[in-house]
């Protein structure tokens, strides 16, 4: 067979391992020729494309970044987008497109399925770990590992200096990241978007902590959390070119907030996109090639309009449609039930 292979939205920790282990299994089992198309829908669009080999992709398992690249966009964007993806399609001889990408790359995948009938297997990606079908994402576990790294270090800087260390860790509409690394990292509060928070509470437990003699604290924030509303005044929201509200700067309204009620010193880091970049562990790099081999079994068994998915310890396929418009949320067995045990 001949195959077209994507990745779109953000970069992820573990794409490059997902095209190895796509290439490798297609090429040397099936006997497939695959087509990496790149910087996602816009190479179909105007079919940009690199030959993707075994050779090619020598050396790419720990690398990370995409080597296709990535962007935003869809072909729905302009009028004629659907049309050209069909006619590359046909034109470069493809019987099958996987699509490597977050909830937004996953719902144009399935729309392009649905509505269309274009050959089409998904593999889903995203560092917050909020995709719907999906037990864990690759990428995550590497988001994580960096951020805990992180908060190990502030622990002795914050209490170095008796501090209040406010990190701002990514998670636009879940908290995975920031709860998980706030466990792992033995932080003093976690802020989730799934939860807004009262700064007033925050201040009073970090109060507490001070007057039983310990004056350091970590607070983990994802970046989408928000205040109870008119608890705490916000800068105005501000949309990217695809509608999207541009994040980052929570921590640091906070950060003042804390300085003001409470007159401790606090400072602020934002981990940022640290968080996508750099080699992915070995869990990330184990799952980005188990869903990378899941994906070309899925081509050959014309299992269209399917993604692949980890549930418990196996690879299994499930619709794109689960994912569709759906956002998985931080269990709250493992916030209320685990995590707030230890936020103190």
């Amino acid at each position: 067979m001949r195959v077209g292979v994507l990745t779109g939205g953000g970069d992820c920790p573990g794409l490059n391992a997902v095209i190895r282990a796509i290439v490798r299994k297609g090429e040397r089992h099936y006997g497939d020729e695959l087509v990496g198309f790149l910087d996602a829908w816009d190479g179909v669009l105007d079919r940009r494309t690199v030959p993707l080999s075994v050779e090619f992709m020598r050396g790419m398992l720990p690398r990370g970044g995409t080597v296709l690249g990535t962007r935003r966009g869809s072909p729905f964007d302009t009028e004629d987008g659907v049309e050209r993806v069909k006619q590359t399609m046909s034109d470069l001889g493809l019987d099958g497109l996987i699509v490597i990408g977050g909830n937004g790359s996953l719902s144009v995948a399935c729309r392009l399925h649905s509505e269309h009938n274009i050959p089409i297997v998904g593999v889903p990606k995203t560092i917050d770990n909020d995709i719907v079908g999906t037990d864990v994402t690759f990428g995550f576990n590497t988001a994580v590992q960096i951020a805990t790294d992180a908060i190990d270090r502030l622990h002795t800087t914050a209490e170095s200096h008796d501090r209040v260390m406010v990190v701002e860790v990514m998670g636009r509409h879940t908290g995975w990241i920031a709860t998980s690394a706030g466990i792992a990292g033995g932080a003093t509060a976690v802020l989730i978007p799934e939860i807004p928070f009262d700064i007033d509470e925050l201040c009073a437990r970090l109060s507490r902590r001070h007057d039983r003699g310990r004056f350091a604290s970590i607070v983990v924030v994802a970046e989408g959390s928000e205040p109870i509303p008119g608890t705490l005044e916000m800068e105005d929201k501000v949309l990217d070119r695809f509608g999207h509200v541009v994040l980052g700067g929570v921590a640091t309204r906070i950060a003042i907030a804390i300085g003001k009620r409470t007159g401790f010193e606090a400072r602020v880091v934002q981990l940022g996109h640290v968080q996508r970049g750099g080699t992915p562990t070995a869990f990330d790099r184990v799952l980005s090639t188990r869903f990378g081999v899941a994906a070309i079994d899925a081509v050959h068994d014309e299992a269209w309009g399917k993604m692949a998915v980890l549930r418990g310890e196996k690879i299994l396929q499930e619709d794109l449609t689960v994912a569709v418009g759906k956002t998985r949320t931080v269990d709250m067995d493992l916030y209320e039930g685990v995590a707030k045990h230890f936020f103190a």
